[in-house]
């Protein structure tokens, strides 16, 4: 298997074996205690998650593939993936692209609530997958969100959040197998409760709020790399090991202008204040890292962005698209990106509501 190795500093070095497993191994249940046995309701679930915007990790050093952490910020939008879920007897029968994600979470569900019946589950992705929307991250909530509500909500919402923490995988290249996969919490906090959220480490919901309502979001994308330039294992840990550096020295910088800027700018309902306080920790600690490994063209892209007068110009997730968060509609952004070469992927708004749950 492949080994990563990352290090933060001098008496901090990570190794990191990348293991492929098969659905339903390595489970994780969390230390979560159920509230009550689940029972098939025998109605059919249909939840809707909002995709999210992932803006910043808080600490690179407090998580790694397999271990949920970090902290960070994001918030949803109005693009969804849903569930269908009803109970069988004992059968699992699963309708999606994203069949091995769902077979683990089903195990990890099962596993964590004591059910021992089976599943009939279909999905609807959100349809924009590689462009920083968190489409693993919604489809896993859809799904179990359904399932619990499927068999009487046993487990709280936070409990349905730490199961997919605890048990966020990635399809690999072989065949039939997962791997952990770096998870904050971030995607399932914006997903269920909607507005911008706020996670700490341990994947704790610190802070929740609504956000830039009336205002609309663009997700740009910047032709930077050549089409076949994919991230390898030794640009990624090369990209890992400046982020940890970097978070080691700025993560206290960070969450400051967090506590003491962001979140009163979004309790305040200051689009502007809070693009001021995300620009500056788009030049901090991981964020940093993350943006110059698309080189500065990015940052020259986004500088050009708020010069144009754009409120809120984040790069989304790892990048290296951009998202934007502004009054400007589409006709007016458009000479704007197009001057930059850019093109608009996505056009939304911000989703304040979060998961919902209806019975057929």
């Amino acid at each position: 298997m492949t080994i990563m190795k990352i290090r933060g500093g001098d008496l901090d070095l990570v190794e990191y074996e990348f293991s492929s497993f098969y659905p339903g191994e390595c489970l994780h249940t969390a230390d979560i205690t159920v509230a009550k046995e689940p029972y098939p309701t025998g109605d059919t679930i249909i939840a809707r998650a909002p995709a999210r915007i992932h803006l910043s990790v808080l600490d690179m050093n407090r998580f790694s593939p397999g271990t949920p952490g970090g902290g960070g910020l994001g918030f949803a939008l109005r693009i969804y993936s849903e569930a269908t879920v009803s109970c069988t007897d004992q059968h699992v029968i699963i309708d999606s692209p994203r069949k091995l994600l769902i077979e683990h979470l089903v195990a990890a569900f099962k596993a964590v609530t004591g059910y021992t019946g089976g599943f009939v589950i279909k999905t609807a992705d959100q349809g924009r997958e590689h462009v920083g929307l968190g489409s693993t991250c919604t489809v896993a909530t859809a799904v179990v969100s359904a399932m619990n509500e499927a068999v009487g909500c046993p487990l709280s919402l936070e409990d349905v959040r730490m199961v997919i923490g605890h048990n966020y995988v990635e399809e690999t290249e072989e065949e039939g197998k997962v791997a952990f996969g770096f998870e904050t919490g971030v995607g399932s906090a914006a997903s269920i409760f909607g507005g911008m959220t706020f996670v700490g480490d341990r994947l704790t919901r610190v802070y929740n709020h609504p956000f830039a309502e009336d205002k609309n979001v663009f997700v740009l994308i910047p032709r930077i790399h050549a089409e076949d330039d994919n991230a390898g294992l030794e640009e990624f840990t090369l990209l890992m090991n400046r982020a940890r550096t970097l978070d080691y020295r700025d993560r206290e910088l960070k969450a400051y202008m967090l506590m003491m800027d962001m979140i009163p700018s979004l309790a305040r309902n200051n689009l502007k204040k809070m693009g001021d306080t995300m620009w500056e920790i788009e030049f901090r600690g991981s964020k940093r890292a993350e943006v110059q490994h698309h080189t500065f063209v990015l940052y020259s892209h986004m500088n050009a962005l708020r010069n144009a007068g754009l409120e809120f110009v984040a790069m989304s997730s790892v990048g290296p698209s951009i998202c934007v968060v502004t009054e400007k509609t589409a006709a007016e952004m458009q000479p704007i990106v197009s001057q930059l070469g850019l093109e608009i992927a996505v056009e939304t708004k911000v989703d304040n509501t979060g998961l919902v749950v209806a019975r057929v």
